[in-house]
């Protein structure tokens, strides 16, 4: 363990979108708003969870090039993306031009695997195709290579009046030095380092050397580096829950304790055949949680995080936690807000 955690450099939150099927776009403004607050507060990053089949945001790349139209500074994440909905052309094609909308913004977080409740949806999503598709790693390394402007066609030039480019327009230079891996497995991890990705290290893994959460994640980012070009300076963002008290209400104090209380259970071993570890929400007064995040062995090797909000709460509550992380829990990590 290093004899002292790194100083926070880089400050992020991420949200689910929940909405109201009666009234979904309240819900959609709703986490603009939280976007554009983040910005006022000083966050580095805003990240989108994203829900296929759910009440919470099913597209966030759109949201996000909402978002970009209404933000100048505040970076625009997706954590993650589940490349089985996802066609990896169409996909560049949009990531490229949010990133150029947002002036350079976009971080394009991604993860590969099939579909939740495949045998459910494969009729809907790729109903002829479904016994095809590759859900592997290579789906990745086809988005990879397409955000990086590598040939999508050997047919460029002019037929008529349109011009066609070989390779994914929009072309967005930066943009393949902002993609993240959502890793949450030892392979995982060792593939993001190896293909020179960022890391986003989850707040749910898989048990594999040990049944210690944070034990897991600090075997994930030291396997991701030590298989990365930049090594130690490889860019690791952490996610974890964490909401912090000190402004909040007695209502609200009560009601978030009952949230992680009744979350707590599937903390303390191994969840189902994937043996599943979650982490455990961190909740209370933004002195204690900084003096666990210290103590946290993840978290002393990392300068990024990407702090979860609960899924079930109300805007109000958003409010709260993400004011008082900005303002009491993040200068305690070492963090100074943006300009």
């Amino acid at each position: 363990m290093p004899p002292t955690p790194r100083p926070l450099r880089k400050l992020g939150f991420l949200t689910i979108g929940l909405f109201d099927e009666a009234d979904p776009r309240q819900g959609h403004e709703s986490t603009l708003d939280l976007i554009t607050l983040g910005e006022r507060l000083g966050y580095d990053s805003a990240w989108l969870r994203h829900r296929h089949l759910q009440y919470g945001i099913s597209s966030p790349v759109a949201v996000l090039a909402a978002a970009s139209q209404r933000t100048s500074r505040i970076h625009l994440g997706t954590a993650v993306t589940p490349l089985g909905w996802e066609n990896p052309l169409r996909l560049a094609e949009d990531l490229a031009t949010v990133d150029l909308l947002s002036g350079g913004r976009l971080e394009a977080g991604f993860s590969v695997g099939r579909p939740t409740h495949w045998e459910q949806v494969k009729a809907a999503l790729y109903p002829d195709t479904g016994e095809h598709e590759d859900f592997t790693h290579t789906r990745a390394e086809r988005l990879l290579a397409l955000v990086r402007g590598e040939a999508a066609s050997d047919f460029v030039g002019t037929e008529g009046i349109e011009v066609y480019s070989p390779r994914v327009q929009p072309h967005s230079p930066g943009l393949a030095s902002r993609l993240w891996y959502g890793a949450g497995s030892l392979r995982s991890a060792r593939w993001a380092g190896r293909n020179g990705l960022n890391l986003l290290v989850s707040s749910v893994v898989r048990a594999e050397e040990s049944e210690d959460f944070a034990e897991i994640q600090l075997s994930h980012i030291r396997t991701f580096r030590a298989h990365h070009p930049d090594g130690d300076d490889a860019r690791v963002s952490q996610g974890l829950v964490v909401i912090p008290t000190d402004s909040a209400t007695a209502e609200q104090r009560a009601r978030y304790q009952a949230y992680a209380a009744a979350r707590t259970p599937r903390t303390r071993a191994p969840q189902g055949p994937s043996r599943t570890v979650f982490a455990p929400d961190l909740v209370g007064p933004s002195e204690q949680i900084a003096e666990r995040l210290h103590a946290h062995p993840a978290h002393r090797e990392i300068d990024e995080v990407a702090f979860a909000l609960p899924f079930t709460f109300a805007h109000e509550d958003y409010v709260q936690i993400l004011t008082d992380i900005a303002t009491h829990l993040a200068p305690a990590l070492g963090w100074q807000p943006s300009a």
